[in-house]
This record gives C-alpha cells, structure tokens and sequence, in this order.
C-alpha cells in the first residue's frame, strides 16, 4: 500500500542528485517496500480462502485468523512508518508526517543530543587519552612517500597564502609593525645600555683591533695616495725632492702610528676610543640632545622614500624567491622540509616524552576547543537541518533508515498472524 501510494506521487526533482550510495540505498528502500507489501497482499489472500471455505474446511478458520492477525499488525506498522515520513494516503490525521512538520525541532533535538553528550569535556578527553595519537602521526609522517605528501600540499597552500597576498597591504602592515615596534620607541637608552655592557665586558677591542688591522694594510697597500698630500700645500720654491720625502715622511708615521697602536693594547689611541664609546653611551641615556639628534637620524632614515622603496623591493624579491623555492620539488627548501618531516616523525615514533608532550597538548587543544565552541558547533546541525527543505530532509532521513522500517512492517504481519491465530485458538478451546 506504502509503496502503490510511493508510486503515485511524482518523481522527486532531487532524485537525479543522487550519489551512487543513495542509488543502492533508493533500490533496497523499494525492494523491501514491495516485500512487506506483498506479505499483506498474501495475508490479504489467505483470509479470502479462509473465510470462503472456513464452513466446508473448519480447520481453514485458524488460517482466516490468522491472516486477520497479519493484515492488522501489517496495516498498523505501515501506518506507523509512514506517519513518520508523511500522512497516510494525504488525509490530515494528528500527529502523521513527523519528520517533515517537526524537521526544526527535530534538528535542535539532535544538536542538544550530540552537544550534552559528544561535546564533553570528559568525554574528548577520555577518548583522546586512548588514542596514541602522537606514535601514529609520527610513523606516518615517517614514511619518505607521506612526507613528501605533507610538503608538497603545505607548499601549495603556502603558495596560494602568498599569491593572494596584496602587496601593498603587506608593506603597509610591515611598516605599521616597524614602526610601532622599531622606530617610534626611544633607541638611546637601550642603545646606550648596550653599547656601555660592551665597554665594561671589553668586547669592543676585537672591533678596534679589526679597525686598525684594515686600516694597515690599506696603508701598506697605497702608499701613491699620500704623494701631495702634504707636499702641494707648501711653498713653490721647496725642492721636489724634499716635498716627496715630507709626503713619505706622513706616510710612514702613519704606519708607524696604526702599528703601534696594534701592538700596544694600552695606546693612548685605544683609550681615547675607549673615552668617547663611554662618554657616547652615557650621552645616549643621559644627554638630551644626543638622544633628539638620533631620533633625527632614526626618523631621516626610514621616512626616506629610497628607504622605503628599498623595503618594497625586498618584500618583492622575498616573495618571487618563496615562490620559487615553493613550487620546485627539488628546491633546496622543499628538501629540508621533508627532511624535518621524516625527522619529527622519527622523533615521534621513538621518544616517549615527546610523544606524551604531544598527546597532551593535542588533547588539551581539543578540550579547549569543546569547551569553548560546543555550541558553535553543535549549531551547525540545527542551522543545517533548518535549511533543509522538508521533503529533501524527509527523502533524506528514509533512504538512511527506510529499508530497516520496513522490516517492522513485515514482522508485523508476522507477529500479527501469529497473535491472531493463538488468540483463535485460546478462545476455540475454552467457550467451543
């Protein structure tokens, strides 16, 4: 009767957006549609040669209760299955078509269900602190094959990340971070702190001795640079020979002098180097003015437009080179990502404390998640299930679940038949 009524109806439109799997599903829906069916029709047909023949065959009356029996219990389960799904033959009967008239209810429903008692705490926890979550990541991820999976769709995910970066965003947002964080905060008191640590730790005399190294053997290296250094400042009538020795003179005290000052760690030089860095770093955290003209500077240099297009230009040289990098399976960067891949995998697999470190925050992660989110999340079943049209939600619902329905209408009819016999046969044998 279910499925004659099924077949009057016209054909659902979403029908043709069936997957393969609601296909099979449709196909064994009918198959047991008709099967039910056809115990009723059987049932139906035992009775009429029961009680045509129940005069002639007294015997045939336990038959004819029998099938009464079936054809109640079988008409009562059809009815109640398809109540659940729409009204039986299209008359308005109370509570009839449950699932399409009350698919919202049903959906908040189930959206407390999963919330009250998936989305607990305990419960993620629990689960969680069975699964060694940590051990099969790493000897997955130790596989050559799945590290290179993992590298190849994280490098095209980096490369779409970077692609839809606006470039001018980036620079804008790169130079509000400097500058909140770089230039606008004071750097003479932490430049001069600094700079005073490396006075009293000494750390600046490999600086001076490098200074002085570099300035000797370009003094060794260009000698021609001091000819009339000081030779064409003096008077025509002095002889050439002796301007050239004075310009000879100037460069040799000039080798003499940085020598000495390598070689004697307590050349007045060097203090007086060491003389200024202090009084600079003392200036720098205690002098005003030092302080204002730094910030100057700092403020002359990055407000520069060169500086600025100089920082564009390497966010621009930055990005092709990621991308290159990126998109190359045998780039240097590709290579070393792998290789960490297969590495934290390895580590995974045979350190037992990182393993528990892991375990632990993934499940810590979770719960915070639960915690925080269950109802967000458990929104989505109701905010999906509202959106739902009725029918699709009730063709939806009966190809997940019609087919075992159906089984309730054939031991109905079973159950029925057997209730309806033994009821006969209780009475025939205590009134006759």
């Amino acid at each position: 009767m279910a499925g004659m009524a099924c077949a009057s109806r016209p054909a659902n439109p979403l029908t043709t957006l069936l997957s393969p799997a609601d296909e099979e599903r449709r196909r064994r829906l009918r198959r047991m549609k008709a099967i039910a069916l056809g115990a009723l029709l059987l049932m139906a047909a035992l009775f009429v040669v029961g009680f045509a023949f129940q005069q002639e065959v007294p015997a045939l009356a336990y038959l004819r209760a029998a099938a009464e029996g079936g054809m109640v219990g079988a008409l009562a389960d059809w009815f109640a299955v398809t109540a659940l799904f729409r009204r039986p033959l299209g008359l308005p009967i109370p509570h009839t078509a449950i699932i399409p008239t009350r698919k919202d209810e049903i959906g908040r429903n189930l959206g407390e269900f999963v919330e009250t008692n998936f989305l607990e705490a305990d419960v993620v926890r629990a689960k969680l602190a069975t699964t060694p979550i940590a051990a099969r990541l790493g000897g997955w991820l130790r596989q050559p094959d799945n590290a290179e999976r993992v590298a190849s769709e994280g490098s095209a995910l980096a490369q779409g990340v970077l692609r839809a970066l606006s470039d001018e965003d980036v620079q804008d947002v790169i130079e509000s971070l400097a500058r909140s964080h770089l230039i606008e905060p004071g750097w003479g008191e932490p430049i001069g702190g600094w700079l005073e640590r490396v006075i009293e730790s000494e750390a600046h005399h490999g600086a001076v001795d490098l200074a002085a190294e570099t300035v000797a053997a370009w003094l060794e290296a260009n000698p021609d640079a001091f000819d009339g250094l000081v030779s064409r400042r003096l008077p025509s009538w002095v002889p050439s020979v002796a301007q050239r020795l004075v310009d000879q003179t100037v460069h040799h005290e000039a080798v003499t002098f940085v020598n000495a000052v390598q070689a004697d760690p307590e050349h007045p030089a060097r203090r007086a180097i060491d003389a200024y860095l202090a009084r600079l770093a003392d200036n720098l955290q205690h002098d005003p003015v030092t302080r204002a003209r730094l910030e100057q500077a700092k403020s002359t240099l990055f407000d520069s437009p060169r500086i600025r297009r100089l920082a564009g230009e390497a966010w621009d040289v930055a990005k092709q080179g990621l991308l290159r990098e990126l998109a190359d399976p045998e780039s240097g960067l590709r290579e070393r990502i792998r290789a960490a891949l297969v590495e934290i995998g390895a580590r995974l697999e045979e350190d037992p404390t990182l393993r528990t470190r892991v375990d632990t925050w993934v499940t810590d992660a979770a719960v915070f998640v639960v915690e925080r989110y269950r109802h967000d999340i458990a929104s989505l079943i109701t905010d999906t299930v509202e959106r739902w049209d009725p029918k699709e939600t009730t063709d939806k619902i009966e190809l997940m679940v019609g087919r075992d329905l159906q089984f309730i209408r054939l031991n109905g009819t079973v159950v029925g038949a057997l209730a309806g016999l033994t009821i006969y046969a209780i009475a025939h044998a205590l009134l006759g």
